[in-house]
């Protein structure tokens, strides 16, 4: 009996082709070693049927990973059957809690490995995305027992080349598996990698974040041996692009977004940049900025002049647009001013071009200008002798192929050149993501009002017109915060010293060795994170009418609370109420 047994299941009721899969639900059955006969075994044989078809239904469906425990097995070999045609597994590697992963100095673009880690499983996949182009990403995996069926997708900044590990590293503090790309090169800030290579750069703009996204959603399922329950994204700058980009390209890869001042208009930034070369240069121009010191004495007449607009005088200029400052106080020749530290009115012209939004001489905006109370990043970009950075890097090797291009031959053509072009499709400018809001997707958008880097306004531009490519009200699925004195994605300058840190997902990093690997330290809640807001949001419907901003200080050798103050969705603003102790969040109310 026990062979018809055996007959009968192996003949009629499982596919041959399902028992060969090694690893398969059926391979499984069928290495059951049976040690007696009885006769239940024949009345057991209607729901072995239904348990072998089942099983032989999940086999088709997919493949996965098989180990003793809950969770896969950390070995290349065990994820190689479930990667598609063309990913290979480079590495893969355990990791103990407490310790540290990255590839050091061979990752170009982020050389710090990330430290501190929970236990995880740490892969690197590489996938070939055309005949002359390959990109690879990388992907932390807790422990079953560690994980809670999320999935956070972190981005890159600026043109960086390599897997982002810093950034990866929160999410499994946070209990998520995490996946950073390299965007298909390994580089600085370099961009001579694009030359001739538009495959490279279809990589960079897009398509590299969305082949990792959609592979590494297949291996986590696979590890866990478990559906995903939520998807997060976190990034700022290019980080922010990204994610703007693969939520307009498909709107099933995040159930929620935190982005951060993002550089989603490349074709108006970058030739907004180069122009910003023709503005300061060359360095024997009256007109050109030549010392730090020159921002300063910018930043400090500004303050002067704009900060108690708000209604409060805290050395944080809370609301730029209100005011208009009169630079000539600080014009070398006027009646008064210090010799010694003034600027020339040339340089006062400058100023006045940088703060001003880029038009064509058709009326075409290009780019919005910087706010003022930015000028104490302005160094990032005008501070070059001989500018070999975006500025003329990106013509260069993005837009026209051509390493002899010079900033001397820039002209609004360049301008019409980038919108047409759009090298690597990388602008995120399909505003209408009515379908990422119909199936409950939600964003965080967030910008510092004192951003020397990439425009606050351009995020207030994208705002508005999401709002009107939808129509009418977003708030239920879209919230834009303007954080008043943050610069690029973190930090405040020293003399203004605003609260800044909120966010949990890429904060951490400009917290040094005062971060505890993720979240806001001793603030790990959703009112004071970002990120635990949005999870909130999705997860329970907990709208985000606030969030907590904390600025630092170190005292005895101990992060201590500075300031703290609420940040408000757009349009709202933090009010001061009028009485109590403006550096805590109780005496401000959004209004």
């Amino acid at each position: 009996m026990f062979g018809i047994v055996i007959i009968l299941i192996q003949g009629c009721f499982v596919p041959s082709t399902v028992i060969r899969q090694p690893g398969s639900a059926a391979a499984l059955l069928f290495n059951l070693q049976f040690t007696q006969i009885s006769p239940m075994v024949v009345v057991a044989l209607p729901l072995l049927w239904g348990l072998v078809t089942l099983l032989s239904r999940l086999a088709q469906a997919g493949p996965y990973i098989r180990d003793k425990d809950a969770a896969g097995s950390c070995t290349a070999s065990a994820f190689s059957s479930v990667l598609p045609a063309g990913a290979v597994i480079e590495r893969a590697d355990h990791v103990d809690a407490g310790g540290s992963y990255g590839e050091g100095a061979k990752n170009l673009g982020y050389p710090n490995n990330v430290t501190n880690l929970p236990e995880v499983c740490a892969i690197i996949v590489n996938v070939s995305s055309s005949s002359t182009s390959n990109y690879r990403f990388g992907l932390f995996l807790p422990t079953a027992a560690n994980w809670n069926g999320k999935l956070l997708t972190v981005g890159n900044g600026g043109f960086l080349g390599g897997i982002n590990w810093r950034d990866m590293g929160p999410g499994p503090h946070y209990g998520m598996a995490s996946i950073s790309t390299d965007t298909g090169h390994n580089s600085g800030s370099d961009l001579s990698w694009g030359l001739n290579n538009p495959e490279r750069i279809n990589d960079w703009g897009w398509r590299a974040i969305h082949g990792s996204v959609v592979i590494g959603k297949t291996l986590v399922k696979a590890y866990y041996q478990k559906q995903i329950k939520y998807s997060y994204y976190s990034g700022c700058s290019t980080g922010g692009r990204q994610g703007l980009k693969e939520i307009q390209l498909d709107a099933t890869s995040f159930d929620g977004a935190l982005i951060g001042a993002p550089a989603w208009d490349q074709v108006g930034l970058m030739p907004w940049l180069s122009r910003l070369g023709t503005l300061n240069l060359p360095t024997t121009d009256p007109g050109s900025f030549t010392d730090v010191s020159q921002f300063t004495l910018l930043a400090d007449t500004v303050r002067t002049q704009c900060d108690a607009k708000d209604g409060l005088t805290d050395n944080i200029v809370s609301s730029p647009e209100t005011c208009e400052p009169d630079l000539s106080v600080i014009q070398c020749g006027n009646a008064g001013v210090d010799a010694s530290n003034c600027l020339t009115a040339e340089q006062v012209e400058t100023a006045k071009n940088v703060y001003s939004d880029y038009n064509e001489s058709n009326g075409q905006l290009v780019y919005n200008g910087l706010e003022h109370s930015s000028e104490d990043q302005w160094d990032t970009y005008q501070l070059y002798g001989n500018p070999a950075n975006f500025d003329q890097q990106w013509p260069r090797f993005f837009l026209y192929n051509d390493p002899t291009w010079t900033w001397q031959e820039y002209n609004d053509t360049v301008a019409d050149d980038a919108r047409r072009i759009d090298p690597g499709n990388a602008t995120a400018d399909k505003y209408d993501i009515s379908g990422y809001r119909a199936r409950g997707g939600k964003i965080i958008l967030y910008h510092g009002t004192a951003d020397g880097i990439v425009a606050t306004r351009s995020s207030k531009l994208y705002y508005n017109r999401t709002r009107e490519a939808i129509g009418g009200s977003i708030d239920d699925f879209f919230r834009f915060f303007l954080v008043p004195g943050m610069q690029h994605c973190w930090l405040s300058p020293s003399a203004v010293n605003a609260p800044w840190n909120f966010v949990g997902t890429s904060q951490q990093v400009a917290l040094g060795s005062f971060s505890n690997g993720y979240s806001v330290p001793n603030n790990i809640n959703r009112q004071h994170d970002a990120m635990l807001a949005l999870m909130s949001w999705v997860e329970n419907s907990t709208s985000v009418d606030s969030v907590i901003a904390t600025a630092w200080k170190v005292s005895s050798g101990n992060l201590q609370v500075a300031r703290q103050r609420p940040l408000c969705p757009y349009p709202k603003k933090a009010t001061y109420n009028g009485t109590g102790n403006p550096d805590l969040a109780t005496s401000w109310a959004c209004a």
